[in-house]
């Protein structure tokens, strides 16, 4: 992209341990700037105001020894629970939909950006599409993923069982994307997917990496 074009900027979505983040980073060596829906959810729970809230909702057991909130054990809570897990969408999401709308806004008027990554788990359920102009989706079988899950994070399947009742199925992720890849082989099938891509978005990327490996 050249001249005074704003670069697109494109959600990324998949089941859980697919691999966004992997996709992610091999967009940035091409040269894309990423936005984390994860890092935004931290930083609201960091929040004085949202934090007061869940804690008064959920309780003090919520804190760690530095007085910030435990994500797995609010996960364990409100993954468990439909209601509960509303609960919480309507005291974080309105403020992370807004962070994420600034931080695209900053991105979008940067000359020198090419293109823009959203990455974020719940980007669809939570309605976060409408800051994207396309959407791609990653793809990678159950049991890759569980084996995965398993050694970045340490969930157990019935974790990610909870998780993923949170989310709309895989299916309808699918289809709701304009775009796929396949983020069960080996890194240089992806580069070659990823390489593709840039060049139907007419986005000049730098070469990718070879030395990159996967750390999440």
């Amino acid at each position: 992209m050249t001249g005074s074009r704003s670069p697109l900027v494109i959600g990324i979505v998949g089941g859980i341990g697919s691999g966004k983040s992997r996709v992610a980073a091999l967009f940035a060596e091409a040269g894309a700037a990423i936005v984390s829906g994860d890092e935004a959810g931290h930083k609201a729970l960091r929040q004085p105001v949202l934090k007061a809230e869940i804690v008064q909702r959920w309780g003090r057991e919520l804190l760690d020894d530095t007085g910030e909130i435990n994500r797995r054990k609010l996960g364990g809570i409100v993954f468990a629970k439909p209601d509960e897990l509303a609960a919480l969408e309507r005291i974080v999401h309105p403020w992370i939909k807004q962070h994420l709308r600034e931080e695209l806004a900053r991105l979008r008027a940067e000359p020198a950006v090419p293109l823009v990554i959203l990455d974020a788990a719940i980007l669809l359920e939570a309605g976060w599409d409408d800051l994207c102009d396309e959407i791609l989706y990653v793809d990678v079988p159950r049991a890759v993923r569980l084996e995965r899950i398993a050694r970045w994070r340490g969930w157990t399947e019935k974790e990610v069982a909870d998780r993923e009742r949170a989310q709309l199925s895989l299916e309808e992720k699918a289809r709701r994307a304009q775009h796929r890849l396949d983020n069960s082989g080996s890194l240089d099938d992806l580069r070659v997917q990823i390489a593709a891509l840039l060049r139907r978005w007419g986005v000049a990327s730098r070469s990718l990496n070879p030395n990159f490996t996967q750390t999440s």
